[in-house]
């Protein structure tokens, strides 16, 4: 059982928010409307005004400037999860804002399940708030009342206990985001866990389990390492993050067992919404196509004004995407091509990505309005950089959960100073560098040397933990023969030595080749 200091969590948390932001909420009250003849009990805003604004213009104007700080880095239409703060937003909403921009906000969800683990109550089980809706100074969060007593009565897990949520912040603070950025109307089943046993979490996960999919969304309120010291709290976090990213519920407990049992000073928990985020890894762990993306951290230091390094609280983004054929949804049959303003586009993106990194070491922003569905979907491909018709720097990714306009930025900057080959970059060449794109199809296992078209498919060979690649222009502008392709491939790409590929695994894949004129 993972106990350790977990086990205070549920009462000590209410003091545990954020450091430089008190948790003792405003007085709550409730009112009741009638609609359809029936009573709704509305929680009202609880830390309105203290954690957020508790104005309408002014929280619209804030979340505006969060939003657009935020980077798009998945394809939306895959994300099925997010894991976001719930701090003050001066504190931890940039890391949010970066959380909730990875969704798409023209779907139009069944339901949006807002889990947290509770801070103000403790029993062996989770509430979903059943009798009525929420409430923010943006207008009413509509509860899907249907679902939320379905779930109460089917499962002994839950129950329904308003005062769990009167004064609970973890959900409160991420209906604004929803609510400002959201196009379409949605309903949500608030859920507060209040124990702290591994075998209830197991249950509840059990009973949402069936909700995990692209029709719902689900968003788990976490905030990760409370008051130790900046540089602590950027290890540990770092830390907790790569356990959840594994999607193994056993190593996330064990580091954050780890983590508490370490020494660390002033370290009070991890990760507060442990149960939660432990929740859905039970959910996750055996699911198809899962992953779990990290999109941006910071902690209280890193806050204008207010951040105190000697004394932090730790935020995470984190994305959960599913592609149930786990394979390159972009580029599933031949007939998969790029127009010609996809194409420029990718080369300015990669021109412009390269210019500035090396001028600045800044990564230029992308407008990403107006791009074509292909932009916006994970696909693989290289960057290869030449200057005087020789090669400078070609680096790529296969498989990608990012849009390719992202994939094309990161490896344009991989391509021009992370090329291993080479030296990086530097400002006086930019002028006579050519760059070449190469989109790629999936990886597709092949048993004989016949079957690779030279010109045509392009190699990956895996021998173990080595691996290496050649873009299927490589072959043709070498000359080579197929044994020639995959010899010089074997040896000098993946470092397995000449024949190497003969008791290796091989892939074949195709590439859409086009390049700055």
């Amino acid at each position: 059982m993972y106990t350790l200091k977990l086990s205070y969590l549920p009462l000590l948390l209410t003091i545990l928010l954020i450091c430089e932001t008190t948790c003792n909420p405003q007085g709550n009250t409730t009112t009741t409307m009638n609609a359809s003849k029936q009573e709704f009990v509305i929680r009202e805003p609880s830390v309105a005004g203290q954690f957020y604004p508790g104005n309408a213009a002014d929280l619209r104007d804030e979340l505006r400037s969060l939003f657009n700080d935020a980077a798009l880095k998945v394809n939306r239409q895959n994300t099925i999860a997010v894991i976001a703060p719930h701090a003050g937003y001066v504190y931890s909403g940039s890391t949010a804002a970066n959380s909730f921009i990875q969704v798409d906000p023209d779907k139009e969800y069944e339901n949006i399940f807002v889990i947290g683990s509770s801070h103000t109550t403790s029993f062996d089980g989770a509430s979903i708030y059943a009798t009525g809706h929420f409430k923010t100074p943006l207008g009413i969060v509509p509860v899907n009342l249907e679902l939320a007593k379905e779930l109460v009565n089917n499962h002994s897990c839950f129950t329904s206990r308003p005062d769990a949520h009167a004064y609970e912040h973890s959900l409160e603070v991420q209906l604004p985001f929803l609510q400002y950025y959201l196009r379409k109307p949605f309903k949500i089943i608030p859920i507060v866990i209040a124990t702290n046993r591994q075998a209830t979490c197991q249950k509840i996960a059990e009973a949402l389990r069936p909700y995990l999919n692209r029709s719902n969304l689900f968003v788990i309120s976490t905030d990760f390492s409370h008051y130790p010291d900046y540089n602590d709290a950027v290890r540990v976090d770092k830390l907790t993050a790569e356990s959840i990213i594994t999607n193994k519920p056993e190593v996330f407990l064990t580091t954050i067992s780890g983590n508490e049992n370490s020494g660390i000073h002033n370290l009070a928990t991890s990760i507060c919404g442990w149960t939660s985020v432990l929740t859905l890894l039970h959910m996750t762990s055996d699911m198809e196509g899962i992953t779990y993306v990290p999109i941006a951290y910071r902690n209280s230091g890193d806050a204008p004004y207010y951040g105190d390094k000697s004394r932090v609280v730790g935020y995470y983004s984190i994305v959960v995407t599913r592609n149930s054929s786990g394979e390159n949804v972009a580029a599933e049959d031949e007939t998969y091509n790029l127009s010609e303003d996809d194409r420029s586009t990718l080369l300015d993106i990669a021109r412009k990505t390269i210019e500035s990194y090396i001028h600045t070491g800044n990564i230029p922003g992308i407008e990403t309005s107006g791009f074509s569905d292909n932009l916006m979907k994970p696909t693989g491909a290289f960057v290869t950089i030449h200057r005087n018709n020789e090669l400078r720097g070609c680096i790529g990714r296969f498989n990608p959960d990012i849009p390719l306009y992202k994939v094309i930025q990161d490896m344009a900057i991989a391509a021009a100073v992370d090329d291993y080959r080479f030296s990086p970059v530097k400002a006086s060449e930019l002028s006579g560098l050519s760059i070449e794109i190469s989109v790629l199809t999936p990886l597709h296992r092949i048993h004989s040397a016949d079957d690779i078209v030279l010109g045509k498919h392009g190699i990956y060979i895996k021998k173990g933990q080595k691996s290496g690649t050649f873009l299927p222009q490589v072959a043709t502008g070498s000359g080579w023969t197929t044994e020639e392709f995959l010899g010089y491939c074997a040896r000098d790409k993946a470092g397995i030595g000449w024949s190497g590929w003969k008791d290796a695994e091989i892939y074949t894949y195709e590439a859409l080749v086009f390049e700055e004129h």
